[in-house]
């Protein structure tokens, strides 16, 4: 028998094995140590695909070494920072955590992670692992890593060219997750059509988080909406509100589908950053956290005191002046942060906004989703909309389309070169106003490492 895990949580490794596995840990180590002295990156990826390589049941035999079991995130949107809170609330309750805070979520990503908490004899020393997968990846990576907790955040159009449809993902989604045991605990967002049907229909225990605040509900539905229809029978789903793109409270008038009811008041619980996404990410971690026994007092404090990761409402100061950015990579994504930007421009906070379109591999190579967002909500906020990016004039002629009324008072600037583009609106700026900048996520890494002078990769 290749891998055995006893009743007391110790993992028995055949010799052969194991000393595969050291080897692979010891080669990881070394293309790390590498890497970093180099300064070529951060080292999130290569050296889990090395020891892959060298030992091809890595993930199985690392995981399951895991004290308490492993915590796996997926969903289109807000993993990262979904990721980042849990563990500031596991840590803060005394566990140690091994997370691939990266954002490496493929499977050499996976296998990265856990090898910086392993030894060169394979051991692994953690009391929980979050790792955010890749949606694509779950069917995949599930067998292997058994997951004690799934939590399943969202299903949105992402990057068209790699996935396809929500639908096939959300098939995809329950085939793996029915083959996992009945102890497996599944954490699903209710108000999400597509995984409060694959919640229900699950024979492992789940548990669901919504918004239940009908003052949030959007004035109409947006146009990048994916899951309006029953994901039972196919009807049209009728929607009491909706809170953002297609999640929100809804019923089927046909067969009698409904939104799951919800397991976290989400009006007794504050937020961290801006947002209403990160208000759905709150919840989501606030729940897991509660039933993995973390202390009230103690998950409070967490969402207090977050701080955003890189690119995902990071706040920094550029030369005396204050500059926000917000990580938008597909349609709801970007509405989501248009609505967030205008709210603030009524209040006075802001100007500028800064458009960073790329279509590279981790952007998706298809930009043709620019065209469900609703860009003519920004432009009619007025100000100024400075575009660039290798896609800089596709994204300029989304703005101009939706000028539809002249200029609606809002100045669009194109600059092809990225570093101008920043001095640009930088420029347009004034103190006490903070720029928006919302990329893509190649463009994120690009506009970091020039606002900072660092690089991550």
């Amino acid at each position: 028998m290749t891998l055995v895990v006893r009743k007391d949580g110790v993992v028995k490794i055949n010799l052969v094995d194991q000393l595969r596995l050291s080897v692979a840990v010891s080669a990881a180590n070394t293309i790390t140590y590498i890497i970093r002295a180099l300064k070529l990156g951060a080292a999130s990826v290569l050296p889990g695909e090395i020891a892959s390589r060298i030992q091809p049941k890595i993930l199985s035999l690392l995981s399951r070494q895991v004290k308490y079991g492993v915590i796996m995130i997926a969903g289109t949107n807000g993993k990262t920072t979904t990721s980042r809170l849990l563990r500031k609330m596991l840590e803060n309750q005394g566990w140690r955590v091994v997370h691939n805070e990266a954002g490496a979520n493929l499977e050499n990503g996976l296998a990265t992670a856990l090898i910086e908490r392993t030894n060169l004899f394979g051991k692994l020393k953690a009391d929980y692992a979050i790792l955010e997968v890749d949606e694509n990846v779950i069917p995949k990576v599930l067998p292997k890593i058994q997951p004690k907790f799934i939590l399943c955040l969202n299903l949105f159009r992402d990057q068209l060219d790699r996935y396809g449809e929500v639908d096939i993902i959300s098939q995809r989604w329950s085939k793996a997750i029915a083959t996992l045991p009945q102890d497996t605990a599944i954490i699903a967002n209710a108000d999400d059509p597509t995984l409060s049907h694959l919640g229900q229909n699950l024979q492992q225990k789940v548990l669901f988080f919504g918004l239940s605040e009908p003052q949030y509900y959007l004035d109409e539905i947006p146009h990048a909406v994916d899951s309006i229809y029953c994901p039972s029978c196919g009807e049209s789903l009728n929607y009491q509100g909706v809170y953002l793109s297609h999640l929100g409270d809804f019923d089927c008038p046909n067969c009698g589908f409904k939104k799951s009811k919800v397991n976290i008041d989400s009006s007794k619980w504050p937020q961290i950053l801006i947002g209403l996404y990160n208000k759905y990410n709150t919840l989501a971690a606030t729940l897991l956290a509660q039933q993995i026994g973390v202390a009230e007092k103690v998950i409070l404090e967490t969402i207090k005191t977050f701080e955003a990761a890189f690119g995902r409402a990071e706040e920094l100061e550029i030369s005396g002046k204050k500059v926000r950015i917000l990580l938008a990579k597909n349609p709801v994504g970007m509405n989501e942060t248009i609505r967030t930007v205008n709210e603030i421009k009524k209040a006075g906070g802001a100007a500028t906004t800064l458009m960073v379109l790329n279509d590279r591999i981790p952007d998706g190579t298809d930009v043709s989703w620019i065209w469900d967002v609703d860009t003519e909500k920004l432009v009619a906020s007025g100000g100024n909309i400075v575009v660039s990016g290798d896609r800089v004039y596709d994204m300029a002629l989304r703005i101009k389309y939706s000028q539809t009324n002249g200029n609606n008072g809002c100045k669009l600037i194109v600059k092809e070169d990225l570093s101008e583009a920043i001095a640009t609106a930088l420029e347009h700026t004034s103190v006490g106003e903070t720029l928006h900048i919302l990329p893509t996520y190649s463009a994120m890494l690009e506009v970091r490492g020039l606002l900072t002078g660092k690089q991550i990769l």
